[in-house]
């Protein structure tokens, strides 16, 4: 039997991931620790059944991929499997918002969720950009656990027809090696200095003490999601404890009806709307109007006023349309 730290490490930490997915991914994690070597195409078929989208843009809307299992940082999960970094998803965000040819974003989520480090910092960045620019999060098909963390930051949830969004919880895995490396002979001593610098090591069964302390981590996890969610959704964190699933996965329409999402409806017909409204246009003229109007009126040039004039009269105009359409 050949035990591996990496995995213990890999299993132990908080997740908030649908639990199928974790065993496949446990399962291909092993595979790359044993040295087998992995083939990209066959990891994204065998965890994701799909490769991962690429970031488009369509006019002025950008379409953001949140996709498959989500890790703080780029890895080589990330790499091999075309999963997500959180640190590197929020960093793309940060660009398109700062972009003044972009007037909305589009968060297309197809994610089972990840590990709980790094996702309240990509959603507090998401829920904190609110009102500077649309963003809508849609479910294209499973906005799952941390992916729904994160999704649900957006101003708006929209859920694909056939899609699901939920599985809010928090856990963690310890595996207990030792009546494994009895049968095989083989005895453990650990020499350690610290209370519980070894507390649950896998060579040993897990005491109820490090049982509790795994759990309060657990707990710890459980309760900043809950919060999160309940932020997002501007509602109290009991109704998302106690109605949101409680960690099971909800299908369209009872997503809208329990409040976890504000419509259903594709990818496809979310960018159309939000060309259509305008509202996508609007943002980005208005950028401009701030990037040209910035500094001192006094120092702006004769031709740098008139821009800024064109500016205001398409704002004017492009809100006159989105009036007349609606």
């Amino acid at each position: 039997m050949r035990y591996s730290y990496v995995l213990q490490a890999f299993t132990e930490s908080p997740w908030a991931i649908l639990p199928h997915k974790l065993m496949i991914l446990e399962e291909i994690v092993s595979r790359h620790v044993a040295g087998e070597k992995l083939d990209a195409e066959e990891v994204q078929s065998r965890i994701h059944g799909a490769k991962r989208p690429a970031e488009q843009r369509v006019n002025s809307v950008a379409v953001l991929p949140l996709f498959g299992s989500i890790f703080p940082r780029a890895n080589m999960m990330t790499d091999v499997s075309g999963a997500t970094s959180a640190e590197r998803f929020g960093a793309q965000f940060d660009e398109l918002m700062s972009d003044p040819e972009i007037g909305a974003i589009i968060l297309d989520v197809d994610s089972p969720g990840g590990q709980v480090s790094g996702i309240e910092e990509v959603a507090a960045k998401i829920f904190q950009a609110r009102g500077r620019k649309p963003v809508v999060a849609v479910a294209n098909h499973t906005m799952a656990s941390a992916a729904y963390w994160i999704g649900t930051a957006a101003d708006e949830v929209v859920v694909s027809p056939s899609g699901e969004v939920g599985s809010i919880g928090v856990f963690a895995v310890h595996k207990d090696v030792s009546k494994a490396y009895e049968m095989e002979g083989v005895k453990v001593s650990i020499i350690s200095a610290g209370k519980y610098k070894t507390e649950g090591n896998p060579y040993e069964p897990l005491a109820e003490e490090a049982r509790s302390a795994i759990q309060g981590r657990v707990a710890e996890a459980y309760d900043e999601f809950i919060s999160a969610i309940a932020r997002n959704r501007g509602v109290k964190p009991a109704i998302v404890r106690n109605g949101f699933g409680e960690g099971r996965m909800v299908g369209a329409r009872q997503a809208i009806e329990l409040g976890m999402a504000d419509r259903i409806g594709t990818l496809d017909e979310t960018i159309q709307r939000l060309l259509s409204s305008g509202a996508s246009e609007v943002h980005a003229a208005k950028a401009e109007i701030m990037d040209v109007t910035e500094a001192d009126s006094d120092l702006l040039s004769e031709d740098m006023k008139r821009e800024a004039q064109i500016l205001r009269d398409r704002v004017t105009t492009i809100l006159e349309r989105s009036t007349t359409n609606a």
